[in-house]
């Protein structure tokens, strides 16, 4: 990478940290605040559906729209959109008032990520492709190590995290409008402007896309998510249950499944993706991630909850940034943003139906079913996985040639 391109990468990766330290911040508190307000588990699954509804709907809009205008206005509208949701969440009075953050929240918010992966796309070659998404995951990995943490030490006042995570969000606002660059180049934008879609086929375009050569690794990103998103409506829930934990405990455990991320993107991806491949990675993170569901019911107390949580978030951590540089290698330069909001819809489409899952079993079933039908989700994926990775013609995107203007 040229040294213009690992400075752009560093603004990100720096803003996707503060971003998602935010985020973290109200992890452990969140399940324990709607609970305040009379949530029940089911409730709680429907919280983090309602916000996935959003970001399915609005992904794809906002990755086309960023193909058109550039990646930091949408970017910093997306900022702007997670402080205000975590400021109306903090001040709630009513369970309604929380899905009303959430959907505004999920609305504004989903601007975010798929713009985030599309900037890589357009600042990295292929060579460097897999290392780009494993970067910005590690990114949102070390926000997931401080951000945890810190909400379960300002956890005392449940309104005190919400404050913080928006002043973060807002703080970042500022950093990227001062700093980072525009990654897309004028041609680019301008040749995505000259092939505007009919209205409405943003997201008939998603059914589209199944049909092509990302299809496969879109279903793929839908199920892997569909089952990872199932605990975390419930895994607060579960640990309360089976070993008698609070917002603590829970801020230790999503520090170290954080860190665990972290090392895991921002370290093992990259290599592992040079030498084996992203196929064979993506893989390996299936069969880690479905032996960790399996492992976390032997927990039996806060070190073995880290340790096998751990090998759980080590697998999660190995799945997504394989997925998205395919996705991002079969896809033309004028669509990176189209393609990466759709994946995230697909993820999204996941994070609806797991929370909704998991939160329903728990109630009906008990607290172990949601991670035993989630853990068999990862090990049937990793067993069928050659026909969603197997090999497709690929279209060669490098990086935008008026990129940082």
């Amino acid at each position: 990478m040229s040294p213009h391109q690992k400075k752009q990468l560093f603004v990100l990766f720096f803003t996707l940290v503060v971003v998602m330290i935010g985020f973290g911040i109200i992890l452990p508190i969140m399940p324990f605040y709607a609970q305040s307000l009379g949530a029940t588990a089911t409730h709680l699954g429907l919280l983090f559906a309602t916000y996935s509804l959003m970001q399915f709907l609005f992904s794809p809009l906002w990755g086309r729209l960023s193909d058109r205008v550039g990646r930091k206005p949408i970017l910093l509208v997306g900022l702007v959109g997670m402080a205000a949701s975590f400021v109306l969440f903090g001040l709630a009075q009513a369970l309604w008032m929380l899905f009303v953050a959430r959907i505004l929240g999920g609305l504004l918010s989903s601007a975010v990520l798929p713009t985030a992966m599309a900037y890589v796309a357009d600042s990295t070659s292929h060579e460097h492709r897999g290392k780009g998404m494993g970067l910005m995951g590690a990114a949102m990995g070390l926000g997931m190590i401080f951000g945890p943490a810190i909400g379960g030490f300002l956890g005392a006042n449940p309104v005190v995290p919400f404050l913080v995570a928006a002043g973060l969000a807002l703080l970042v606002v500022g950093f990227a409008a001062l700093f980072l660059p525009e990654s897309l180049g004028q041609e680019a934008r301008a040749q995505a402007r000259a092939q505007r879609p009919r209205r409405g086929s943003a997201h008939l375009q998603l059914v589209r896309e199944l049909k092509g050569p990302v299809g496969p690794l879109l279903v793929l990103g839908f199920l892997s998510q569909a089952a990872f998103a199932s605990m975390f409506g419930t895994f607060a829930l579960f640990a309360e249950a089976k070993l008698g934990f609070g917002e603590a405990e829970m801020g230790a455990v999503f520090t170290v499944m954080g860190l665990v991320g972290v090392v895991g993107q921002g370290v093992f991806v990259g290599r592992a993706i040079a030498r084996w491949g992203e196929e064979r990675v993506t893989q390996l993170g299936l069969l880690l991630g479905g032996v960790g569901f399996f492992s976390v019911l032997l927990a039996y107390d806060l070190p073995s909850l880290l340790g096998l949580g751990g090998l759980l978030g080590f697998g999660g951590a190995l799945v997504t940034p394989p997925i998205s540089a395919l996705l991002s290698k079969r896809t033309a330069p004028e669509r990176q943003g189209a393609i990466m909001g759709a994946f995230n819809s697909f993820q999204s489409l996941g994070r609806i139906v797991g929370p909704l899952g998991g939160g329903f079993v728990f109630d009906r079933l008990g607290y172990d079913f949601p991670y035993l039908l989630a853990g068999g989700v990862f090990l049937v994926l990793w067993l069928t996985s050659g026909l969603f990775l197997r090999p497709r013609v690929e279209v060669e995107v490098a990086p935008s040639p008026a990129a940082g203007e």
